[in-house]
């Protein structure tokens, strides 16, 4: 064997595959560059229930605690204590708040991925002070959400990858470096990577769905693996369905847009044994979660199966997560239609327009009067064609208050896990109209394909232009004051909080959201159900009560006044308007340093010790 020269090698590094390594090369600095700049300039804490709680049920998994929970729902305490009646075991401790607290909200696989990633990396909880952290030697960034969002913009990178080469294999390389380019530049997705939430592992997720229901069409059409590749394949597709169902419930409908593609479209020798494979794939990976539910609490989803009838008219806003003792016994399709329709309003007006948060959408939508060449691209079109009502209806019947309280930024947003290939479709079919159009030089063609990128990356832009964007998410959030809070509770003892996620993820501590009312009914002689003390005096003490902005700055007349006077919004009113707590009221002891923004209650003065 010839061994190269030192000349022969700097002549295939000059000439061969100098160009392509500088070119990648740069490429790679220039997206290093990208994610440290946005980091500097756009990084901000968690600011949504979903993302702490997912993060705080992860830390207990890494820490031997199994899928346990220190944000306790009321509903929770319910199905806990109603499947607990069954069990002589759990008699002495029905709704399960002396131990670890089962959880009952959260798909396992985010918070699985997200304990692994604490094993590996060294997470620091208590607040960091000085450097990157710090501003002026105050509060700045908490490194844990930072760590988790660099995680989910590694993930995002691999995200812009997979999209890059599916749109090759569907287009060309001039749609596939446009497409990547277009996603690298796309605000939503960066907001995304550094919100904490589950979203870019979904998009992961439905693009590799997307690649397997691709090589399976084009296996139907040209056979090269031969039977046994066809049901490999089957069987990853149906697990790719799975791993995004016990990542988001609502992601596991796509099952039937699935079926449908592999009837419709896959070998018709095969289609039946295919469609079963992927089914069983998939039933396997959902019921053994659902058997770990069904076992725990009696229900297939927990509080999360309850979703469909939160913001109904029977249980608004988040009231049906908050009750202690909801009444499940009538329950009419009536509200669930009007909410559905409601939602899908919504949807439609201000939702599809700017699908995946910018305007190249359109161009989803006119090319759906393109009769595209390539058959895979013809199908895989179909596919999100049958996707997108699937996948409206689950949003709009899903939605709850978290999307009011984070209107893109949550984890009910199901449509944008559509949003990269409906980006690469757009990108094609402005390809195919550029190549219609007669321009007097070839150089303007580069002129054009710039002027629409740079338009479609535009709020991107924005974001690196004064005024600067503060990590700190307060109003409510500041994670220094959580910890200091926390800290005066002993590691058993139980709060309640309007923000128990927060406590939960950044404070430690068990915390249970506040109930519906603080105090009993006037003349109410039937046992206490809905109130402060029915936790309080037959289920664990409440040693403290912690209050944000999230209610110290709630609207005064519907949610202070009329809401009366047993109510949290009477008792905020009467502690900042007359400065007292109510006299039957347990915790009395205030720390008022940041009211009235904020009030901590506790038994005693636990911040004199």
């Amino acid at each position: 064997m010839r061994i190269p020269l030192p000349q022969d090698l700097i002549h295939r590094l000059d000439v061969v595959g100098g160009p392509r390594v500088f070119r990648v090369g740069l490429a790679v600095l220039a997206v290093a560059a990208l994610l440290c700049l946005y980091d500097w300039r756009a990084f901000k804490n968690m600011s949504t229930q979903e993302a702490m709680d997912s993060a705080q049920v992860g830390r207990n998994l890494a820490q031997g605690k199994g899928f346990s929970t220190g944000f306790i729902r009321p509903l929770s305490i319910y199905l806990l204590k109603r499947h607990g009646q069954q069990r002589p075991a759990n008699a002495s401790d029905p709704a399960r708040l002396n131990g670890p607290h089962p959880d009952l909200a959260n798909a396992p696989v985010y918070p699985l991925v997200l304990a692994g990633l604490m094993k590996v990396l060294p997470f620091h909880y208590p607040v960091s002070s000085g450097g990157f952290w710090t501003n002026g030697g105050a509060f700045w960034r908490y490194e844990p959400d930072f760590l988790i969002a660099l995680f989910n913009q590694l993930l995002f990178l691999a995200l812009v990858v997979s999209v890059f080469f599916l749109a090759r294999r569907l287009f060309d390389a001039p749609v596939a470096w446009l497409s990547g380019v277009l996603m690298l530049g796309g605000e939503l997705y960066w907001r995304f990577t550094v919100s904490g939430l589950p979203t870019i592992l979904l998009l992961l997720l439905f693009t590799g769905l997307a690649w397997g229901l691709t090589l399976l069409e084009e296996e139907s059409r040209q056979p090269k693996w031969g039977p046994a590749g066809s049901l490999l394949l089957a069987g990853a597709i149906g697990a790719l369905v799975g791993l995004g169902g016990l990542t988001r419930y609502g992601f596991g409908w796509l099952i039937l847009p699935v079926a449908a593609f592999v009837i419709l479209f896959s070998n018709p020798r095969q289609r039946v044994t295919l469609t079963l494979i992927i089914l069983g794939a998939f039933g396997a990976f959902m019921g053994t979660w659902i058997a770990r539910n069904v076992w725990v609490s009696g229900t297939p989803f927990g509080t999360a199966g309850y979703a469909v009838l939160e913001g109904t008219t029977l249980f608004p806003a988040n009231r049906l997560v908050r009750s202690l003792e909801p009444d499940l016994s009538w329950l009419a399709m009536t509200p669930l239609w009007v909410k559905l329709l409601a939602n899908t309003r919504e949807i439609i007006q201000n939702v599809l327009p700017k699908l995946g948060g910018t305007w190249v959408s359109a161009f989803f939508l006119v090319g759906l009067l393109v009769n595209f060449r390539n058959p895979s691209t013809r199908r895989l079109r179909y596919f999100l064609l049958m996707c997108l009502p699937v996948l409206a209806v689950v949003q709009a019947l899903g939605r709850t208050a978290l999307s009011e309280a984070s209107p893109e930024l949550n984890s009910e947003n199901f449509l944008v896990l559509l949003a990269p290939l409906v980006l690469v479709y757009g990108v094609g079919l402005f390809f195919l109209l550029l190549d219609q159009v007669e321009l007097p030089v070839l150089q303007m063609r580069y002129l054009v394909i710039g002027l629409f990128g740079a338009l479609a990356c535009l709020p991107m832009v924005l974001v690196f232009l004064p005024p600067r964007t503060s990590p700190v998410a307060y109003p409510p959030y500041m994670p220094d004051i959580i910890q200091r809070y926390s800290g005066y509770l002993k590691q058993d003892e139980l709060m309640m909080s309007d923000i128990p996620w927060a406590v939960a993820w950044y404070g430690q501590r068990q915390c249970v959201w506040l109930t519906l009312q603080v105090l009993p009914k006037a003349k109410d002689l039937t046992p206490r159900h809905e109130d402060f003390f029915a936790i309080n005096d037959f289920l664990k003490p409440i040693h403290a009560l912690y209050l944000t902005a999230e209610s110290m700055d709630s609207k005064f007349v519907s949610q202070w006044v009329q809401a009366g006077e047993e109510s949290w919004g009477g008792f905020v009113a009467q502690t900042v308007l007359l400065k007292q707590e109510p006299v039957t009221f347990p915790l009395r002891k205030a720390d008022d340093r940041y009211f009235p923004y904020q009030l901590f209650l506790a038994d005693w003065e636990r911040w004199r010790q």
